[in-house]
């Protein structure tokens, strides 16, 4: 968007705050006894019970992963003897049937071993033969997610790719089925860059990791030809699920940030702080194509953060340009003669499935046009 074309209480009001993101939990409160609260050997008594609290939750945590594990490894050892059984003993599907209600009845407190659910222990021992390999991988997320995968996803390969981001990410089950239904393995880390020229290493590849391409954003009331200000007001206010988009490490800081250059207002549409890459990023939003006097634009932005907002202690400043559409040879091009670490990518408002299901404008004005509306009486 082009400074001072552009009325800063157009959109939502600009936030100032710097990483008062909105990722991650909030400190817990420590309550304190007010008759004592000044005592030094309260303070130490504090400071001990709030240690001792660390370590359970430590433990507890570390306990919960290991009965995990152990219940993913049990599963698939009953899942791998019906395989074993059906091939060797020659029985029908129906012995899952008769086992889940023999197994019910001894044991009728115990949910885990419906028919569905041991359909879902043979197919999880026939997906994962190598128990080394499941110790590592399926072991390591829930029993549900597992299933999730077996249901959506056939290739090994590719289930690995969201078993390791979910461990690394802490993804819900919800969020897991989100990233599966917008084919997170096809967009992660595509997104032309120049980081491998402008960054360290470590650091270039995990930037270039965090891009997509496409960004695609949960259903709105926008379509595909909102203006830039709509859409960001809407991602905006979608705000938990942009973050899901945008993945992990990343903290809201602020729309329509406002920085003044020398006597000029600016305002940046989005402005994150990500948390592992230790860097300030600035997204500008296009409803248009990509053309490289953008890249110009995002430059001076960057520019305008490192010099006024990031610290010492901050890595350069990032720059995402998200537009309706590119052409990849021009963004090479473009990016090529670019200082600055910057990436350029599409963003969608429907999942592709969702939108290949709907009609485009001309499909809807021939059928409304073959409708006969009756004459009335």
């Amino acid at each position: 968007m082009n400074h001072e074309s552009l009325n800063a209480n157009a959109c939502l009001p600009s936030t100032s705050g710097r990483r008062g993101g909105v990722e991650g939990a909030a400190l817990p409160h420590k309550s304190k006894t007010p008759a004592i609260v000044h005592q030094p050997a309260a303070q130490l008594y504090e400071r001990f019970v709030a240690g001792i609290k660390e370590r359970i939750r430590t433990v507890q945590i570390k306990a919960a992963l290991a009965a995990n594990a152990e219940l993913v490894l049990h599963y698939r050892e009953i899942g791998r003897d019906i395989l074993a059984s059906q091939k060797q003993k020659g029985w029908g599907a129906k012995v899952i049937d008769r086992l889940a209600a023999d197994l019910q009845r001894e044991f009728p407190t115990l949910s885990g071993y419906t028919v569905r659910n041991l359909k879902y222990m043979r197919a999880f021992a026939e997906a994962w033969p190598d128990r080394a390999i499941v110790h590592q991988l399926g072991a390591q997320i829930p029993w549900k997610h597992n299933c999730v995968l077996l249901d959506r996803v056939k290739d090994a390969g590719t289930r690995e790719f969201y078993i390791r981001k979910t461990v690394e990410h802490g993804w819900s089950r919800s969020v897991l089925m989100h990233q599966l239904d917008t084919e997170l393995h096809k967009r992660a880390g595509k997104a032309p860059t120049n980081f491998a020229l402008t960054l360290p290493p470590a650091q270039s590849d995990l930037a270039r990791e965090m891009i997509k391409d496409p960004f695609i954003f949960k259903p709105t009331p926008l379509d595909e030809s909102a203006h830039e200000c709509a859409l960001e007001n809407a991602l905006v206010a979608r705000l938990k699920d942009f973050l899901i988009e945008l993945g992990s490490g990343f903290a809201y800081v602020g729309n329509q940030y406002r920085l003044e250059v020398d006597g000029e207002e600016f305002f940046l549409d989005l402005l994150f702080y990500h948390t592992r890459l230790h860097c300030y990023v600035v997204i500008d939003l296009k409803v248009v194509d990509f053309q490289p006097e953008f890249v110009g634009k995002m430059n001076f932005y960057q520019t305008a953060v490192d010099k006024q907002v990031k610290t010492d202690a901050d890595g350069p400043t990032i720059g995402i340009i998200l537009c309706r559409g590119k052409n990849k040879t021009v963004v090479e091009y473009t990016l090529h003669q670019a200082r600055k670490p910057l990436a350029v990518a599409e963003y969608r408002l429907l999942p592709p499935k969702l939108k290949a299901q709907l009609p485009d404008a001309a499909q809807l004005k021939q059928v409304v046009a073959q409708v006969e509306v009756p004459d009335e009486k």
